[in-house]
């Protein structure tokens, strides 16, 4: 489940992007992100870079070893990369309880790199790190049962776990639960919390709850209309490369 586009065609498209986009490479996972990249290698500087120590620690049970462990062979970061072995470390620091690991080896699942593709054993392994407050997890987990991957459908459970998620400032969770208030499918319609949501993750620079805030202010929907609001916020979606603003800024220009 991902984010709103286009002018004309919102409800629409936003359940398209959204299913699609779970199980590609953009789906929620800092640690096995750029982000998590940057963390991986401060892990490693912070151990002078000893992979064999780092190792050894990992062997005799460290869970956050085990976790980098699992980064790097993902990674390839001072190793070949493994898909195999990094679910295998994954798995070694899930089964100790470590919510970061537990989210990781779900999306293994759920790409099926590593391990066999099985959205049931995915939607378990989130389950755990989401029953931790994690909030990826809490994410991922809401897109499961929002795509009906394992789990049956539920539209409802899905809006409360991305609710957990954006309470906690996760930026996509906050898009999902504007795009849920906006549709009105897990909760009731409501227009005014669909801008507050897409709000609060315009305000952490998410481009496209940027373009659909411009999209709310545009059409005075849960919001006062007010174009030069409606233009600044397509601007900041534009300038960060978004199609569906520049061309929402080009047919504002073309109308004056």
């Amino acid at each position: 489940m991902r984010k709103i586009y286009a002018v004309s065609v919102l409800c629409l498209m936003c359940f398209t992007m959204l299913a699609v986009e779970f199980c590609n490479t953009n789906i929620a996972s800092a640690d096995l992100s750029p982000e998590g990249l940057k963390a991986l290698k401060q892990y490693l500087y912070q151990n002078n870079n000893d992979i064999k120590a780092i190792r050894k620690k990992a062997e005799n049970g460290d869970a956050e070893a085990q976790l980098n462990m699992g980064r790097m062979y993902n990674q390839g970061e001072g190793v070949s990369q493994d898909y195999k072995l990094a679910a295998e470390w994954f798995r070694k620091a899930a089964d100790q309880g470590y919510a970061m690991a537990q989210n990781n080896l779900g999306l293994m699942y759920c790409k099926g790199e590593g391990v066999s593709q099985n959205y049931k054993l995915a939607a378990e392994w989130f389950r755990k790190a989401a029953d931790q407050g994690y909030a990826m997890a809490q994410y991922n987990l809401g897109v499961m049962y929002d795509n009906g991957q394992g789990f049956e459908q539920n539209y409802i459970k899905a809006a409360e776990w991305f609710r957990k998620a954006a309470d906690q400032g996760n930026p996509d969770a906050q898009v999902n639960l504007g795009i849920i208030y906006y549709v009105g499918q897990g909760f009731e319609q409501n227009y005014i919390k669909a801008a507050e949501w897409f709000r609060k993750a315009a305000d952490q620079g998410d481009p496209q709850a940027q373009y659909n805030l411009g999209y709310m202010y545009y059409n005075g929907q849960g919001v006062s209309r007010d174009y030069k609001q409606a233009t600044d916020w397509y601007r900041k979606a534009a300038d960060q490369g978004l199609p569906e603003a520049k061309e929402a800024l080009n047919k504002i220009n073309s109308n004056r």
